[in-house]
C-alpha cells in the first residue's frame, strides 16, 4: 500500500486525551506543529471490547491503580461520534490526517462508513481477531497492521483473513478459505496494494533489549509487504534507528505531559521530543539517498582541495629522471594522480621544476 514517497509519521495520541475534547484538540495542535503526517486516536465501545472480568495489564496497574477495573478505566477514555466528527474537522483545519484504530464492529462502521477515513489502523491486540479483520477488509480500506506479540504464522493467518475480505470471496469464511485466499495471486495483489505491516514490541515502555528492529527485514522478506515500526520505548532513538533501517511508517505515542493521569502517558514522549523525533526522521530520510556510491554535488568542489598530486620533492632539472628522492605526493589534487606515482618513476623530466611544483 503506497502512502507516499516519504516516511509516514503517525503521532499516536491514543487515549492520552483522557476523554477530554480540549486535550484531544491540543494533541492535534502538537502533532501538526511537529510536522507529523497523521495523528491517531482509538475508537471503541467499551462494553463491546472489554468484559467486566478483564484484568488490567501490569503497566496499567502501575499507572492507574487497582481501584477500578480495565472496563471502568476505559469507559473514561471513550470518544463518542460527535467527538470524532469534531476532531476530524479540526484535523482538516490543521492540515494533518486523522487516523484511528477501531476495536469493535460498530467502530469499523463509524470510521470506514460514517466518516469514510482513507485507511484504518489495526492494533497488535486485534491480530487474532478474525471477525474484526474480516469486517475491516470488507470495507475495502487500506490497512496498517501492527504485529506486536505475534508469530509469523499468526501474521500470515491475519493476512489470509484480510486477503479473503479484500477479494470478496462468496464462500463462507473459514481458516481453510483464508489460507486459500492468501495463496492466490488475486489475494496477494490485494495485500500488496492495501497492507503495511508494523513491527512492534507490545510493552509500555518496551525494553530496548526486546525491540528487535531486524524483524522488520524478516517481515518484508516473509510477506513481500512494506514494513514500518510502532514504537513503545522511552525516548526517540529507536524510531530514528527504524527510519534508518527502511521503515515506511513510524508510529509513536505522545502526550502533552507524562505526569498526567492515565494508562499510556508514562510511556509516551512529550511535545518537544515529538518535534525532535520528526525532525530527526526527516534528516535520516534525506540522508538515505540511493544505493549508488557516487560523489555528491557538494563533494565535487572539495575533491581537488582534499586529494593530492605528484609534486617535486626537490628542484628537478630538465632531463633528470623522476625518482623516489625527487618526487612526492602533496595537496592540491589538481595534477597527476598519486595512483600514477609508480608509472612516472624513471621517466625523464621535460622541464625544470622547483620544490613543490606540480609534476605535469
Amino acid at each position: 500500500m503506497e502512502i507516499s514517497t516519504k516516511i509516514f509519521i503517525i503521532a499516536e495520541a491514543g487515549v492520552n486525551h483522557n476523554g477530554s475534547l480540549k486535550l484531544a484538540r491540543q494533541l492535534i495542535d502538537v502533532a501538526a506543529e511537529a510536522g507529523a503526517d497523521a495523528v491517531k486516536f482509538q475508537t471503541f465501545k467499551p462494553e463491546k471490547v472489554i468484559s467486566s472480568h478483564a484484568p488490567k495489564a501490569e503497566y496499567q496497574l502501575e499507572t492507574t491503580g487497582a481501584l477500578d477495573s480495565q472496563l471502568e478505566m476505559v469507559k473514561k477514555l471513550e470518544l463518542d461520534e460527535a467527538a470524532h466528527e469534531h476532531l476530524i474537522t479540526y484535523c482538516r483545519k490543521k492540515g494533518i490526517q486523522f487516523l484511528s484504530t477501531p476495536f469493535d464492529m460498530d467502530s469499523v462502521d463509524l470510521l470506514a462508513g460514517r466518516f469514510n477515513l482513507c485507511r484504518l489502523k489495526i492494533s497488535s491486540g486485534e491480530i487474532t481477531n478474525g471477525p474484526l479483520l474480516l469486517k475491516v477488509a470488507l470495507t475495502g480500506k487500506p490497512v496498517i497492521l501492527s504485529t506486536g506479540m505475534s508469530t509469523l504464522g499468526e501474521i500470515e493467518t491475519a493476512l489470509g483473513v484480510l486477503a479473503f475480505g479484500y477479494v470478496n470471496y462468496s464462500e463462507e469464511p473459514s481458516l481453510t478459505a483464508f489460507q486459500e485466499a492468501y495463496r492466490t495471486e488475486k489475494g496477494q495483489k490485494a495485500l500488496r496494494e492495501k497492507v503495511i505491516l508494523l513491527h512492534c514490541t507490545t510493552e509500555y515502555p518496551a525494553p530496548f533489549s526486546e525491540v528487535n528492529l531486524l524483524a522488520m527485514d524478516t517481515l518484508r522478506a516473509a510477506f513481500g509487504l512494506p514494513a514500518g515500526y510502532s514504537d513503545h520505548t522511552r525516548g526517540i532513538a529507536i524510531p530514528i534507528a527504524a527510519a534508518a533501517r527502511g521503515a515506511v511508517v513510524i508510529e509513536k505515542h505522545f502526550t502533552l505531559d507524562r505526569t498526567l493521569p492515565g494508562p499510556d502517558h508514562r510511556a509516551s514522549i512529550e511535545p518537544d521530543e515529538l518535534r525532535e523525533m520528526v525532525l530527526a526522521v526527516r534528516q535520516v530520510e534525506a540522508a538515505m539517498g540511493s544505493n549508488l556510491k557516487l560523489p555528491g554535488d557538494s563533494e565535487l568542489k572539495n575533491r581537488a582541495i582534499a586529494r593530492k598530486s605528484i609534486v617535486a620533492a626537490s628542484d628537478i632539472k630538465t632531463g633528470e629522471a623522476f625518482s623516489i628522492n625527487n618526487v612526492t605526493v602533496k595537496r592540491p589534487g589538481t595534477g597527476i594522480s598519486p595512483m600514477c606515482y609508480w608509472r612516472i618513476l624513471g621517466q625523464k623530466s621535460g622541464r625544470d621544476y622547483n620544490t613543490d611544483d606540480i609534476i605535469e
